[in-house]
């Protein structure tokens, strides 16, 4: 029999701009359970984050799962990504922002496309899919709200971000129960072990917006780093990728008995 190799699960919750930080998670294991091995903390530079990513990983296979845009070819306008992702789940409203590089260098640069050119050197490549039990260094893109709808079987978002229209204390109690959400993953297929301690003692109840969005960012980092795991387990058989192979593309869980699976990626 057949014993995967044990893997790095990594996520990261990547900012647009050095100016705020970014969430990083990490887990160990194979794709049948992990343990939460790096608690999430928060890193403002792309060198910061990618020193960090080579000192986690040393020389294990590894998943880097991250939320923001790592292929990006289109001077303006959006991604097909953005564009399908939408569509499938637009009553949930869990479409992604629009991603070019025009908009992406106002706000200080292609951060993706950076870090996947810092880490190319380490045998980590670039990835619109993560297939079954494969193995390797993959660098996925992947985007919370929509897994949160697969995952979690919710009619919609949870309003944790701060949006107008969004009142402090109507944030927390989403946070709150995406933070709960979270911790259940201890019981998922795969299981994520020691992800339902980070946060028990943590009282939302007075949380200013500075922290709220500081603990927004460790829980969309272990989330990124749960779909990683996810991914390694079920591929096609329980996720899918929007857009293309060569103009970017967002990987999610996607339901696989509820719905009818989507075709596969396209390649063009």
């Amino acid at each position: 029999m057949n014993v995967p190799p044990t893997t790095i699960y990594l996520g990261l919750d990547l900012a647009w701009s050095e100016r705020n930080p970014s969430g990083l998670a990490a887990a160990w294991g194979t794709p049948s359970g992990a343990h939460l091995i790096v608690r999430p903390h928060h890193l403002k530079t792309t060198a910061e984050i990618v020193a960090t990513i080579r000192a986690t990983c040393g020389d294990a296979p590894a998943i880097l799962a991250i939320d923001a845009p790592l292929l990006v070819p289109n001077e303006t306008g959006r991604r097909l990504a953005e564009a399908e992702l939408a569509a499938a789940f637009r009553q949930y409203h869990a479409g992604p922002h629009p991603a070019n590089r025009q908009l992406l260098r106002r706000y200080g640069g292609l951060r993706g496309e950076e870090i996947i050119a810092a880490l190319a050197s380490d045998g980590f490549c670039y990835t619109p899919t993560i297939e079954s039990g494969g193995g390797g260094r993959l660098i996925v893109e992947v985007f919370p709200h929509p897994a949160t709808i697969v995952l979690f079987g919710l009619p919609r978002i949870l309003q944790y971000k701060a949006r107008q229209g969004r009142s402090l204390v109507s944030r927390r109690h989403e946070l709150r129960r995406y933070l709960d959400l979270l911790g259940s993953l201890i019981h998922a297929d795969p299981p994520l072990i020691g992800v339902d301690r980070i946060w028990e003692k943590v009282d939302l109840s007075d949380t200013g917006a500075t922290a709220l969005k500081a603990i927004e960012d460790e829980a969309d980092a272990v989330l990124c780093a749960y779909i990683a795991l996810y991914g390694h387990r079920w591929g096609a058989a329980r996720c899918r990728s929007f857009g293309t192979v060569d103009g970017g593309a967002i990987f999610t869980p996607y339901w696989y008995e509820q719905k009818t699976p989507a075709a596969p990626i396209n390649q063009g």
